[in-house]
């Protein structure tokens, strides 16, 4: 019999998912590529102390290994870990998963296990400024833009193969969502994935509670990427679109889907700590410290 871990904290500081570095032009190529590690590491160490099992994935910074495969960028390193982070969960057993990221694919692993351990009893709420379900044969070969349709079960047939369970398009919606490449939102329209713009959540949740509602299932998973968040209240993700959901409103929302649902599963993703990576920077040049 496997052992059980009834709820895992899964540090998953995966940076390869994102292609970042030319929008954020005040950091070094490589400290904004691989910015992602450096949040991953501080989410858990800001987040509160617990007696919860905490294991981390193991990730490659080998800077030059991104060679862009079956139209995926650093498509070997990304099978890598996705498989480690599979083995993780697997011989834990968790009941439930805290992933602390890391771009927005660290979310794959998780909620494929656990949507497979509850069967049908499960819905998605990916709160994001952005759709998630570009393509490998799109333009953008960041797999964390593929990480919905991952979720879905829809992508690079190996890594699809590899994942133990898909959500059904009906059970996934999209919160806080304002940003779309070229084709998204059509793509999002003919997958059948409903979305709330920050508008519609800001008063209350009483939109995605009715959405859960139609669902039918008892389980929750949540996916809330960083940059929902209004940058007129704070930056902390790569992205910068106005006008997205307030720290309040996100923290509210998902404290009401708590109260009425079983939420199995919790990922913080995309954390960009700019100020933190400039800071590693000065230290990282100062004498007597590297001795």
């Amino acid at each position: 019999m496997k052992n059980k871990t009834s709820t895992l904290r899964l540090i998953y500081p995966q940076w390869q998912g994102g292609i970042v570095a030319h929008w954020m032009s005040d950091l070094p190529a490589d400290d904004a590529s691989q910015g992602y590690y450096l949040g991953a590491r501080l989410l858990n160490f800001l987040a509160p102390a617990s007696t919860q099992k905490i294991e981390e994935v193991p990730v490659s910074l080998d800077i030059n290994d991104r060679a862009v495969e079956n139209g995926i960028s650093a498509y070997r390193v990304i099978v890598e870990q996705t498989e480690a982070a599979l083995e993780i969960i697997s011989r834990n057993n968790p009941d439930k998963i805290i992933t602390l990221g890391g771009d927005c694919a660290v979310s794959v692993a998780p909620f494929s296990f656990l949507v497979a351990k509850y069967r049908d009893d499960v819905a998605i709420i990916w709160i994001d400024a952005h759709p998630d379900v570009t393509l490998p044969y799109d333009d953008y070969k960041g797999y964390h833009a593929m990480a919905l349709t991952a979720c879905l079960g829809i992508g690079d047939e190996k890594i699809i193969e590899m994942l133990p369970g898909k959500v059904d398009p009906s059970k996934a919606l999209i919160v806080g969502i304002r940003s779309w490449d070229e084709g998204m939102k059509e793509r999002q329209h003919e997958l059948g994935i409903q979305g709330l713009s920050p508008t519609e959540v800001a008063g209350d949740s009483s939109a995605v509670i009715k959405w859960l509602k139609g669902t039918g299932v008892s389980k929750v998973v949540i996916h809330f990427d960083m940059d929902v968040l209004d940058p007129a209240e704070i930056i902390a993700a790569v992205g910068t679109d106005p006008d997205g959901m307030k720290i309040d409103a996100v923290i509210r929302l998902i404290n009401d889907i708590s109260s009425e649902y079983e939420v199995v599963g919790l990922t913080v993703a995309e954390p960009m700590p700019r100020v933190a990576i400039k800071l590693k920077n000065i230290l990282n040049r100062l004498p007597l410290l590297k001795d």
